[in-house]
């Protein structure tokens, strides 16, 4: 049984979904209560609600079940509004992430998987793929990829002295079926505006939004596929993956997917943008799981809205 946390949530509900469809019967350890998505049909399921940053509580869920993995995507940095002071919130975030290498250990989990992001390899040259072994800078912009650097440094000193596998994944921009409005990037907007017929509300991104702009935007059912094949792969090479789609998306390409599924759809955007690009190199990724995206723009934008014209919120 491979537990999930955060496994009702965006991305890891997808995880869910691939590691049931690969065979695997999961456990999801969610921190409010939700009900499933309708593509969890409950089938090989059992959901428990549990804060990682709650040791005991945490501990008591390998006394019912039979824990063999792990992905651990619940969230493990502070993000404003902070409900409570800085020192305190940091506290909680390593805690969650040192319980859960403890709960492996105690359970004696052969790997465990933790969420990293795109947002590590912010500040270094992007006129190329990036790759896993590039030098990450000591500095970041917010609260999410520092707190993933920390991660990935106490994740390498615990691995060496763990009988537990830790392996990093590195996540780029992901984007589909209960993703929410992100402040980096357009596309979840674009998409929400084609399938109601209006125009896109872009005031959430951080910055303006050009056609030309673009990164690594993998479609959140093949992101949920890789982490999934990480996760069960006999051996791994590598402490740190990169998952996405290992190619640029821009706006552009997305506008004209959604055209494409909405031909009246209202997504102009203003010429501008473009590279450098954030991408991926993927070649680790491929190697070790056999993993290739299977959803390109056109059929990520079509399925995208077909979900959202279905009734679904996100």
């Amino acid at each position: 049984m491979i537990l999930v946390t955060g496994g009702l949530g965006f991305i890891g509900s997808h995880t869910v979904r691939a590691l049931l469809d690969l065979g695997e019967e999961c456990l999801l350890v969610q921190r409010n209560a939700r009900p499933l998505p309708s593509f969890l049909d409950g089938k090989g399921v059992t959901l428990e609600q549990a804060d990682v940053t709650d040791l005991a509580s945490l501990l008591a869920l390998g006394r019912r079940h039979t824990v063999t993995g792990i992905v651990h995507l619940a969230g493990s940095y502070p993000w404003p509004p902070m409900p409570e002071g800085a020192v305190a919130a940091t506290r909680r975030s390593l805690d969650g992430l040192l319980n859960m290498v403890q709960a492996a250990e105690e359970w004696g989990v052969r790997r465990l998987g933790l969420a990293s992001t795109i947002g590590v390899y912010g500040g270094i040259d992007h006129g190329r793929p990036l790759r896993e072994d590039a030098p990450l800078t000591m500095t970041a912009p917010v609260s999410i990829p520092t707190f993933k650097k920390v991660g990935e440094l106490l994740s390498g000193f615990l691995d060496e002295h763990s009988a537990v596998e830790l392996v990093n994944y590195r996540i780029s921009g992901t984007w589909g079926p209960l993703g929410h409005a992100d402040p980096f990037f357009a596309a979840p907007a674009l998409v929400h505006a084609a399938a109601r017929g209006t125009e896109p509300d872009l005031s959430g991104l951080i910055g303006p939004a050009f056609a030309g702009d673009g990164l690594d935007l993998n479609y959140v059912k093949d992101t949920g596929r890789a982490l999934a094949l990480l996760q069960l792969a006999d051996r791994l090479n590598h402490r740190t993956y990169n998952v996405g789609a290992g190619r640029a998306t821009t706006n552009a390409e997305v506008a004209e997917a959604l055209k494409k599924a909405v031909p009246d759809a209202r997504i102009d955007l203003p010429a501008g943008g473009g590279g450098p690009h954030m991408v991926f190199d993927i070649d680790r990724l491929r190697q070790d799981t056999g993993y290739r995206p299977e959803y390109d723009t056109e059929r990520a934008a079509a399925d995208y809205v077909a979900w959202l014209r279905a009734g679904n919120a996100r």
